[in-house]
Protein backbone atom coordinates (compact mmCIF):
# COMPACT_ATOMS: atom_id res chain seq x y z
CA UNK A 1 0.00 0.00 0.00
CA UNK A 2 1.42 3.39 -1.02
CA UNK A 3 1.14 6.15 1.63
CA UNK A 4 3.23 9.45 2.11
CA UNK A 5 2.75 11.39 5.77
CA UNK A 6 3.61 15.18 5.95
CA UNK A 7 4.44 16.63 9.08
CA UNK A 8 6.20 19.50 10.52
CA UNK A 9 3.87 22.05 9.81
CA UNK A 10 2.83 25.12 12.00
CA UNK A 11 2.96 28.82 12.86
CA UNK A 12 5.77 31.37 12.55
CA UNK A 13 6.48 34.54 12.48
CA UNK A 14 7.94 36.07 9.06
CA UNK A 15 11.50 35.65 8.34
CA UNK A 16 11.10 32.16 10.00
CA UNK A 17 12.24 28.79 9.45
CA UNK A 18 10.32 25.39 9.04
CA UNK A 19 11.26 21.82 8.54
CA UNK A 20 8.47 19.52 6.62
CA UNK A 21 9.07 16.25 6.88
CA UNK A 22 7.40 13.69 4.21
CA UNK A 23 7.66 9.99 5.20
CA UNK A 24 6.99 7.79 2.67
CA UNK A 25 5.83 3.68 2.79
CA UNK A 26 5.41 1.46 0.14
CA UNK A 27 6.29 1.80 -3.21
CA UNK A 28 6.34 5.49 -3.95
CA UNK A 29 9.95 5.56 -2.24
CA UNK A 30 11.11 3.86 -5.65
CA UNK A 31 9.54 6.46 -8.01
CA UNK A 32 11.71 8.65 -9.91
CA UNK A 33 10.86 11.67 -8.48
CA UNK A 34 9.09 13.29 -5.30
CA UNK A 35 8.10 16.23 -5.04
CA UNK A 36 6.09 19.31 -2.34
CA UNK A 37 3.81 21.36 -3.60
CA UNK A 38 0.95 23.51 -1.62
CA UNK A 39 -2.11 25.09 -1.73
CA UNK A 40 -2.87 28.59 -0.55
CA UNK A 41 -6.92 29.54 0.28
CA UNK A 42 -8.31 30.34 -2.70
CA UNK A 43 -5.86 29.37 -4.76
CA UNK A 44 -4.85 26.40 -7.11
CA UNK A 45 -2.24 24.25 -6.07
CA UNK A 46 1.47 24.70 -7.06
CA UNK A 47 4.59 23.18 -7.45
CA UNK A 48 7.32 23.67 -5.23
CA UNK A 49 10.24 21.82 -5.46
CA UNK A 50 11.22 17.98 -6.60
CA UNK A 51 14.01 15.25 -6.08
CA UNK A 52 15.35 12.63 -7.63
CA UNK A 53 15.24 8.69 -6.46
CA UNK A 54 18.94 9.02 -5.51
CA UNK A 55 18.95 13.03 -4.00
CA UNK A 56 21.54 13.90 -6.28
CA UNK A 57 19.19 16.12 -8.84
CA UNK A 58 16.45 18.93 -7.36
CA UNK A 59 14.57 21.58 -9.03
CA UNK A 60 12.29 24.08 -7.24
CA UNK A 61 9.87 26.90 -8.37
CA UNK A 62 11.28 30.53 -8.79
CA UNK A 63 9.85 32.08 -6.17
CA UNK A 64 11.12 29.99 -3.46
CA UNK A 65 14.57 29.60 -4.68
CA UNK A 66 17.63 30.72 -2.33
CA UNK A 67 14.82 30.26 0.54
CA UNK A 68 13.40 26.50 0.44
CA UNK A 69 16.06 23.36 0.23
CA UNK A 70 14.41 20.10 -0.52
CA UNK A 71 16.93 16.73 0.54
CA UNK A 72 15.87 13.27 1.73
CA UNK A 73 17.46 10.54 3.50
CA UNK A 74 16.63 7.15 1.71
CA UNK A 75 17.52 5.67 4.68
CA UNK A 76 14.86 6.89 6.75
CA UNK A 77 12.22 6.81 2.70
CA UNK A 78 11.73 10.63 3.93
CA UNK A 79 11.75 13.74 2.17
CA UNK A 80 12.16 16.82 4.12
CA UNK A 81 11.40 20.41 2.85
CA UNK A 82 13.39 23.39 4.65
CA UNK A 83 11.95 26.66 4.53
CA UNK A 84 13.96 29.50 5.64
CA UNK A 85 13.51 33.77 5.42
CA UNK A 86 9.52 32.84 5.27
CA UNK A 87 7.17 35.09 4.06
CA UNK A 88 3.43 35.91 4.51
CA UNK A 89 2.59 34.31 1.06
CA UNK A 90 4.29 30.96 2.07
CA UNK A 91 1.14 30.45 4.03
CA UNK A 92 -0.57 27.43 2.42
CA UNK A 93 -1.05 23.82 2.59
CA UNK A 94 2.12 21.61 1.71
CA UNK A 95 1.65 18.18 -0.16
CA UNK A 96 4.06 15.79 -0.89
CA UNK A 97 3.88 13.32 -3.55
CA UNK A 98 5.11 10.63 -5.54
CA UNK A 99 5.74 11.11 -9.19
CA UNK A 100 6.29 8.88 -12.85
CA UNK A 101 8.71 11.95 -14.09
CA UNK A 102 11.89 13.76 -13.19
CA UNK A 103 11.51 17.39 -14.31
CA UNK A 104 7.95 17.77 -14.31
CA UNK A 105 6.04 19.96 -11.94
CA UNK A 106 2.09 19.42 -13.20
CA UNK A 107 -0.17 17.62 -10.67
CA UNK A 108 -1.14 15.31 -13.12
CA UNK A 109 2.43 13.85 -13.16
CA UNK A 110 2.26 12.84 -9.28
CA UNK A 111 0.16 10.19 -8.81
CA UNK A 112 0.35 9.36 -4.99
CA UNK A 113 -0.66 12.40 -2.40
CA UNK A 114 -0.25 12.88 1.44
CA UNK A 115 -2.67 14.64 3.25
CA UNK A 116 -1.09 18.03 3.97
CA UNK A 117 0.42 19.91 6.81
CA UNK A 118 -0.86 23.52 7.44
CA UNK A 119 1.82 26.15 7.83
CA UNK A 120 1.07 29.48 8.24
CA UNK A 121 3.03 32.76 8.04
CA UNK A 122 2.55 35.39 10.49
CA UNK A 123 3.49 39.13 8.79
Amino acid sequence: QVRLVESGGGLVQAGGSLRLSCAASGATYTWPVTGWFRQAPGKEREFVAAISRSGLRKYDTDSVKGRFTISRDNGKNTVYLQMNSLKAEDTAVYYCAAGRNYGATGQSDYDYWGQGTQVTVSS
